[in-house]
């Protein structure tokens, strides 16, 4: 079985685990379709790639990954709680392809579905807890959940901002996703780490490692934005140009075009009436100006001092599991 092959395999088995408990939490009431409108993402797929990092932290540093699971539910359930406003802050239709929660169920019901899930991720670290967690890891897991919120959601602003501000740097867009993407990372490496009892320097070294992780997975995720077809990347090829959003490859690009191209640019960037040529002029554009191949190099650069925290932790499995994520993820086409 070749790597991908078996990484896919142990995200799969977590996978069932996770959902099974989330699944439990979510078990509908009244009004059954605010339980069905929260649900609906989630049941939708997803690669849980947050909840195995979770297990595969608390296991790196000796600890019991069944006792997690409820904290690798509640990031899921967090993480999903995101994408559900994010789509109505975007107005995106798409979503794992499938029409957008605010689509499927009006807007006013997806606000009220992701205000559910995220009281629903205190709840599962509460409530739901295991008798053998103690308050203080509990609290500290409030904590660590709590930042990484607050993060994303400054994140998730100047990602929004950004479409209307002139001049992005590269520094702007690294710390925007650090807060959009590299927070959450970072906290479910570190709840893994807390719930699996790890010392203060492990679980720092995990944060590090989840952290730097999180920001090459959005790089790729904005590489394969524009790069990917739209039925293996699940919403529609080019939405981020429409946006107008300022990714590390539009900064790239907007730095080294000619003023004789970039018309071609700003007839697509921000319109959401651009057509699906001007579209696709500008992706070929931003790919002959080495854009995307500048995105990939430093991609690369967060892989690396990733991979270099991980080193910090004793050999066992999960660490190789770990290396094998980063790996996995950054190497995906969707």
């Amino acid at each position: 079985m070749s790597n991908e092959n078996d990484i896919k395999k142990k995200l799969s088995d977590n996978a069932i685990k996770v959902d099974k408990f989330i699944d439990s939490i979510l078990t509908p009431k009244r009004p059954e379709i605010l339980y069905n409108a929260s649900k609906y993402l989630i049941s939708a797929g997803g690669k849980r790639l947050r909840p195995f990092l979770t297990l595969k932290s608390c296991e790196a540093v000796g600890g019991d990954p069944d006792l997690a699971i409820p904290f690798a539910g509640a990031l899921e359930i967090l993480h999903n709680f995101t994408l559900v406003h994010d789509d109505i802050l975007d107005n995106d239709p798409i979503r794992r392809g499938n029409p957008s929660v605010h689509i499927k169920f009006g807007v006013p019901l997806a606000i009220c579905a992701g205000d559910l899930l995220f009281a629903k991720v205190f709840e599962a670290m509460t409530i739901y807890s295991p008798k053998k967690i103690n308050n203080k890891q509990i609290r500290k897991s409030i904590e660590i959940a709590s930042k990484a919120t607050i993060e994303i959601c400054e994140g998730q602003v100047l990602d929004v901002t950004f479409a209307d501000t002139e001049k992005v740097s590269e520094e702007d867009y690294i710390f925007m996703v650090s807060g959009k993407t590299g927070a959450l990372f970072r906290a479910c490496a570190e709840i893994g780490g807390t719930i699996g009892k790890g010392k203060k320097s492990q679980i720092k070294a995990l944060g590090k490692f989840a952290y730097n992780a999180g920001i090459a997975f959005q790089i790729v995720d904005d590489i394969l934005g524009l790069t990917a077809d739209e039925k293996t990347l699940g919403k529609p090829t080019g939405s981020d140009i429409r946006e107008g959003k300022k990714t590390i490859i539009i900064i790239h690009a907007m730095s080294k075009i000619s003023k004789k191209d970039l018309r071609i640019i700003r007839t697509a960037l921000g319109n959401h009436r651009a057509s699906k040529s001007d579209i696709e002029n500008s992706i070929e554009l931003i790919k002959n100006l080495g854009s995307i191949e500048y995105a990939s190099k430093r991609a690369d650069k967060y892989i690396s001092t990733a991979k270099k925290q991980l080193k910090k932790l004793p050999d066992s499995e999960s660490k190789k599991d770990l290396n094998e994520l980063i790996d996995y993820f950054t190497k995906r086409n969707y």
